[in-house]
């Protein structure tokens, strides 16, 4: 395989969208393995993982973050560098279009770093190649020229840890599954730990929650600490806008129906998705092409985004014929 190692690393590590999202969620993100709530089985497991790499003074082995968007695993990724006192170099799987801006990204790495590839579901089967050498033997294999001519020469790279996060676990290939040493996945949280979340959170924002909100928008937050967040930034703009210096549940629910969020955490794409299925598809089943056609929706926003959340409350089921939606989904429609 060619490749061309010229590329400069630096508009990888760290993307437009990734940069912005660091600013906005920055404050908000726990600082330490005791400040991050939920998750408790994965915490525990890597609190052993770092705490055993320091000790030997070697790079931590490779772990793989699989589960819905939006619940921790680049907060996570960011304790673990912190805690290993390395530096952390994130890139987004589809940023990687070439072998060489992967070869650039880890011979730029310093020892015992940490690279986090999101959507790592997403790299090119020729991007992932590198990765195989690189995280079993910290060495590139480059094939220099082509036909009779061509040679192999290896690169050695810094010992270094990747930590691999996907929203679709079953879309990587085997070989690079099997080489993460961790495979942990990360589930929705229940009301209570996002109630937790929000408190502390709020603080950070200086907000004064009153009996029953920080609850109220626990509920509505669809098991996911992002959205969360999302909530109380908004909700914190509409109390600011109104004089409150207190927030109720009250103006909760207010900023609630501005975002078109109801009580169970539905917003207008989720309520749209159930009300097409009920109306055009007569409850189903109706498989995905069709769904999507209809919605206008790409697949993988309707499959990542929505339906992991409407699964889990049990809104709609997936059947061999295609998607349904339950009981439960037409009684929300009916009372909402």
């Amino acid at each position: 395989m060619d490749i061309d190692i010229e590329t400069s690393s630096s508009r990888f590590l760290s993307t437009g969208n990734t940069e912005r999202e660091f600013k906005q969620e920055e404050r908000l993100r726990p600082t330490n393995f005791s400040e991050f709530i939920g998750q408790k089985r994965i915490i525990e497991n890597i609190d052993v993982m770092v705490k055993s790499s320091n000790m030997r003074e070697q790079a931590m082995d490779h772990a793989l973050l699989s589960g819905p968007p939006g619940l921790g695993k680049t907060s996570l990724a960011m304790l673990i560098a912190d805690a290993l006192g390395t530096e952390l170099h994130v890139v987004s799987g589809p940023a990687i279009e070439k072998k060489g801006d992967l070869a650039a990204i880890l011979t730029n790495l310093g020892p015992r770093d940490v690279l986090f590839i999101d959507e790592i579901h997403r790299l090119h089967i020729s991007v992932e190649e590198i990765l195989y050498s690189a995280m079993e033997d910290f060495r590139l294999d480059i094939v220099i020229g082509q036909g009779p001519s061509a040679r192999t020469m290896q690169i050695e790279v810094a010992p270094f840890t990747l930590i691999g996060a996907t929203t679709r676990s079953g879309l990587l290939s085997n070989p690079l599954r099997d080489r993460f040493m961790a495979h942990l996945h990360f589930d929705f949280y229940n009301p209570s730990e996002l109630a937790s979340i929000i408190q502390n959170n709020s603080k950070k924002l200086e907000i004064e929650l009153g009996d029953g909100a920080k609850l109220e928008m626990a509920k509505c937050s669809r098991g996911t600490p992002r959205i969360a967040n999302r909530i109380l930034r908004r909700v914190r703009d509409f109390a600011l806008v109104e004089g409150n210096k207190v927030i109720d549940s009250g103006h909760v629910k207010k900023s609630l129906d501005l975002m078109d969020i109801d009580s169970s955490g539905l917003d207008r794409m989720d309520r749209k998705i159930i009300q097409v299925i009920k109306d055009y598809y007569k409850g189903g089943p109706v498989g995905i092409e069709a769904l999507c056609a209809t919605l206008a929706e790409d697949r993988s926003t309707i499959e990542d985004v929505y339906e992991p959340f409407l699964l889990k409350e049990g809104f709609i089921l997936r059947t061999p014929r295609g998607r349904e939606i339950s009981d439960k989904a037409i009684r929300h429609i009916e009372e909402n």
